[in-house]
């Protein structure tokens, strides 16, 4: 229920006025958000590359509405790319795009074009591209784009989202070999049409789904802060004669750090989700009803604690 309001409230003009005004906010969003400038994302990535710790990097933002916007939002990722150049991460660098930041709510022609320029930057870099999923009415776009995305950089990923009823035939058709796919449960104010609810529920979805794609040849990104997930994944990649180099774990900045450098000790790949931006509200108010947790930890901010 509570999960439900803040997913509802991460939509409200009013709450995000008011939540941005609190003295304290700031310095309770540092602790999920890099920063809002370009250096700063770049020495919060320096630090987990010192830490063995993979990377990817969202720039803040979605739901553009103005073709300028969107551009920018496409050269801000260049711009960034390029600031991460002379600390040589390969394919342990990586960024994660929303399309609907880069144009997809205008034009998916547009939206493609400034995904593509994204992707060259990326290259030139030896970094590569994963492309977030958001709500369900963008995902037939989304993976339309990723389709011709991949003609020309066949190692672009993808999110898929397992809380959504499609999920796991999207999954059959993602586990291709090569093919890159972060599995998360979903962060959107999804209605029951389309959308398991409750936890129990998406927690089966989420397995049958990383199920599908450990069977696979794909990629497997597991996006999970959860042990009994990361527990599960280690049975079926044993089942399944996967080693320890053919998946990976994302865990989300400022969540749970012990257990990314936990994992990362023991030999797996951890790659760390990112943020910056000046546009950090949605984003926030997402992991906020991801976890009771965070929410504590907001009000004990507030209370100065």
């Amino acid at each position: 229920m509570l999960g439900q309001l803040l997913l509802a409230a991460s939509q409200s003009g009013l709450v995000r006025r008011t939540v941005s005004g609190f003295p304290l906010t700031k310095k309770v969003v540092e602790r999920f958000v890099a920063g809002e400038s370009t250096e700063e994302a770049r020495n919060a990535v320096e630090r987990l590359r010192d830490a063995k710790l993979a990377v990817t990097v969202d720039h803040l933002g979605e739901e553009t509405r103005d073709a300028r916007d969107a551009e920018k939002t496409a050269n801000a990722y260049v711009t960034l790319l390029e600031s991460l150049r002379p600390l040589r991460l390969g394919d342990r660098g990586e960024v994660s795009v929303k399309l609907s930041a880069v144009g997809q709510r205008i034009d998916d022609a547009m939206a493609l074009e400034n995904a593509r320029a994204i992707c060259a930057a990326a290259a030139s870099v030896g970094a590569s591209v994963t492309l977030d999923m958001e709500d369900h009415t963008t995902v037939d776009s989304t993976l339309a784009i990723l389709r011709k995305l991949r003609e020309d950089h066949p190692s672009t990923g993808v999110a898929i989202q397992a809380y959504l009823f499609r999920s796991e035939e999207d999954c059959r058709d993602l586990s291709a070999e090569g093919s890159r796919v972060r599995l998360v449960k979903g962060a959107y104010r999804e209605p029951a049409s389309v959308a398991h609810q409750g936890k129990s529920a998406v927690d089966k979805a989420y397995v049958r789904c990383l199920r599908i794609l450990m069977a696979g040849k794909g990629y497997p990104m597991v996006a999970t802060h959860d042990d009994r997930m990361i527990s599960i994944t280690e049975l079926l990649a044993d089942r399944f004669g996967r080693s320890i180099g053919d998946h990976e774990f994302q865990m989300l900045y400022g969540i749970r750090t012990d257990l990314q450098e936990s994992l990362a000790g023991a030999g797996h790949t951890v790659r760390v989700y990112v943020p910056y931006g000046d546009d950090w509200y949605g984003y926030f108010m997402r992991r906020l009803a991801e976890r009771p947790a965070n929410v504590a930890f907001f009000l004990r901010a507030l209370g100065g604690k």
